[in-house]
């Protein structure tokens, strides 16, 4: 059983550990300004690693 990643506003928690699209570590962030960041690129914020703290996120293109 494979469970879909969150993203963009489904992610719920307010602060993340976010990489940037070219793979760079941004760091600790709140959600807001990373949601921001990933609309600005036009790409979506993915929780890649939920179980972190904080939990991980990159933007990157999901292909909704």
């Amino acid at each position: 059983m494979t469970t879909e990643p969150r993203i963009n506003d489904r992610i719920r928690t307010p602060e993340i550990r976010l990489i940037g699209y070219t793979g760079e570590q941004v760091g600790v962030v709140d959600i807001e300004t990373a949601l921001k960041m990933a609309d600005e690129v036009g790409l979506d914020l993915v929780e890649i690693a939920p179980e972190a703290n904080p939990p991980v996120c990159k933007i990157m293109d999901f292909g909704k």
